[in-house]
Formats: C-alpha cells, sequence, structure tokens
C-alpha cells in the first residue's frame, strides 16, 4: 500500500526526525507548519497555522494522505489555556481533513506530563508509582494531553480511522529554535564553560543527580511511531517510548563533560536552574559564535533553559515501562549516552557549536 504521511510539526524535534525517518523508508511525506522548514527536499511542504481552521482547509485540499502525525503543541501561560488552544489545533486539523476521507490511523505525541501532571502542578501532590505504565489512570487534574488524546478519540471514532497515542520522556534530537530541547541547551551551555572557564554544574536536583532516570532518542521515536502507524497490533493503543536503557545523572554529567574535554564540577546538592546560570549569556554566545563563524549568534533560539531546569530539577525518580511495545514487537534500543554523543557531533559538524 501506498503510504502518504502529513506530520503536523513538521519543524519541531520530533518532525524533522520522523520526516526523514520516513522518507528513508520510501513514504510521500508532508511537512504541515506555519512556516515550513526547507532542509529535507523529499518533504512536501503545507503551510498552515492548525488555529485558523478556513486556511487549514484551504492548505489541505486536494491533499490525500493515509498516515496523520501530530507532533506538535504551543505553549500557553495557563493550563487552561494549553487545554483550548491545543484541543482545537488537533480538532482543526482532523475536521479539515475529514472530507479527503483517506486517513487510516492518526498517531498523537504526547509526553510523561500524562504521568507527572501539567506544567502548573509538575511533579507535585500524588503521582503514580514508577515505573510510569500505560494503564496507570489519568491524574485528577486537567492536562492539555488529555484534552488532545479525547480530540483524537472522538474523531477516530467518527470517521473509523485507527489510533495510537506516544509518551516519549525527555526527548534527545537535532532541532533548532525548539521550545524543549535538552540536548541542544546542555550542548550550548558546555560551549560557554569551556570558552570562559566556567565550571560545568548540574543544575538540577538531588533526587535526579541520584535517582535513577530514561530518556528518548527523536530517531528511535521515528521508528516507533512507523511500526504502531503499520501494524495492526498497535491499533488505538497508547504507549511509553522511551530508549530502553537507565542512568543515573550521576554518571550520565561526567560523560557529557568528557565530550567537550570539561571536569564536572562536583555536586554538592544546591539546585542552581540553567535560567539563573545563563541569564546573562546572550552576548557571550554571540561572540562565540562570531569568533567561530557558527550558523545561530542567537542564544535564546537554540537553548530552552526553563525546560531542561523542570527535568532535571524534578523532586522525584522517573523511570517508563516500555513492556507493551515489546510485547507487541518493537525492540528498538539506544543507548542514551550514544544518543547526546550523536547529537552533539551533529550539531558541531552543522556549525552550531564550536
Amino acid at each position: 500500500m501506498d503510504k502518504t504521511a502529513l506530520i503536523a510539526g513538521v519543524s519541531g524535534i520530533v518532525g524533522n526526525n520522523l520526516a526523514r525517518h520516513l522518507t528513508a523508508e520510501g513514504w510521500t511525506v508532508l511537512g504541515l507548519a506555519r512556516r515550513p522548514p526547507g532542509d529535507n527536499a523529499d518533504v512536501r511542504p503545507v503551510a498552515a497555522d492548525l488555529l485558523e481552521p478556513e486556511g487549514l482547509r484551504t492548505a489541505l485540499g486536494g491533499l490525500r494522505p493515509t498516515h496523520v502525525f501530530i507532533t506538535t503543541w504551543l505553549r500557553q501561560p495557563t493550563e487552561a489555556e494549553n487545554i483550548r488552544v491545543n484541543g482545537a489545533m488537533v480538532r482543526n486539523l482532523l475536521d479539515a481533513l475529514r472530507p479527503s476521507a483517506s486517513v487510516s490511523h492518526v498517531a498523537l505525541v504526547t509526553g510523561l506530563k500524562h504521568y507527572l501532571g501539567p506544567f502548573e502542578a509538575y511533579g507535585k501532590g500524588e503521582l503514580p508509582a514508577t515505573p510510569f505504565r500505560e494503564e496507570q489512570p489519568r491524574l485528577a487534574v486537567e492536562n492539555f494531553y488529555y484534552a488532545q488524546e479525547d480530540e483524537v478519540f472522538a474523531a477516530a471514532e467518527r470517521d473509523g480511522f485507527g489510533w495510537s497515542v506516544h509518551r516519549p520522556h525527555t526527548i534527545i534530537g537535532y532541532a533548532l529554535g525548539n521550545a524543549m530541547n535538552m540536548g541542544v541547551t546542555l550542548a550550548a551551555y558546555a560551549t560557554i564553560c569551556r570558552e570562559t572557564n566556567r565550571p560545568f554544574r548540574f543544575p538540577g536536583s538531588v533526587a535526579q543527580w541520584n535517582g535513577l532516570t530514561d530518556m528518548t532518542d527523536a530517531r528511535l521515536l521515528a521508528r516507533h511511531l512507523a511500526w504502531a502507524a503499520t501494524n495492526a497490533a498497535a491499533r488505538n493503543e497508547a504507549f511509553n517510548v522511551v530508549n530502553g536503557d537507565v542512568f543515573r545523572w550521576s554518571w550520565m554529567w561526567g560523560r557529557l563533560a568528557n565530550w567537550f574535554g570539561l571536569e564536572p564540577a562536583p555536586f554538592d546538592g544546591t539546585l542552581r536552574p540553567l535560567e539563573e546560570q545563563m541569564a546573562n549569556d546572550g552576548p557571550v554566545w554571540a561572540e562565540i559564535a562570531a569568533r567561530y563563524g557558527l550558523v545561530e549568534p542567537g542564544l535564546s533560539r537554540l537553548t530552552s533553559a526553563w525546560h531542561t531546569d523542570a527535568d532535571l530539577g524534578r523532586p522525584i525518580e522517573v523511570v517508563t515501562d516500555m513492556s507493551k511495545s515489546r510485547r507487541l514487537g518493537f525492540f528498538d534500543y539506544q543507548p542514551t549516552d550514544d544518543a547526546f554523543f550523536d547529537l552533539f557531533a551533529r550539531l558541531r559538524s552543522a556549525r552550531v557549536i564550536p
């Protein structure tokens, strides 16, 4: 069967890596974004705003995707606004595609805030026990992930397509200008520390330093999305998606430091958020970029310190169970330190870091 994917959010960390995987596998790929990137000639760009239904219907007119991958969201100041805006984005997209009657599967990418709660109540209150498992019930709080799921479920029941929900942990992957990008943020931070002889300090909590955790490589997530979208056993299922290894930041931090030729500073248990450490580093980065001829002199475009601080500052251990995918036949594995190293090497090759 010919497979045509529509990726909503093709410019982001998930959408970009998914597009590369699907085109390499022979899919026809339609890349939807407000400003679609031009870095993959095999992707047909579709410029549209998911919050403008009329323009969206016009942009999608005549297109007949068989598979839809929703990999985008817009951060709002409150969770109520997150629910209103991000729920509408999913609803508008699926409404615009209904006339084509071509869609057989819709995949939605959310994350572990499904278990940890939204930003306003992140990691607080009564949380499910780790490792997180898909059958655990929703938290008794409003969450835009739940609103997005409900829009997909309602449209699937009405229009007859299958669905899958994918819940990655913190994602490691190549993307610039992304709102949640720990790998690029840490690469910029390490570069600044090296170039200014500042100590490379772990910014997070004692719980994250000492506790077990896991992460998700964007390339593995792309393979998981494609697998679930084309595997009958995965139809109408929600999945956790992580690399398959676990680690402690007390081990990983030294690994990252060594890649950049740094000695990690001793961790004394003090929380030192990157938003504070890097608050005045815009001019520092601009000077580094000019000295080395880097492609992006704007530190704020590269880094998402707020999100990295949220993950590394959590007061609880976060580990994810992948048994459901394993039982159904997805066996891919990615060492997390290698995921970081692969990303750093690509950033250096693309002259994002020196």
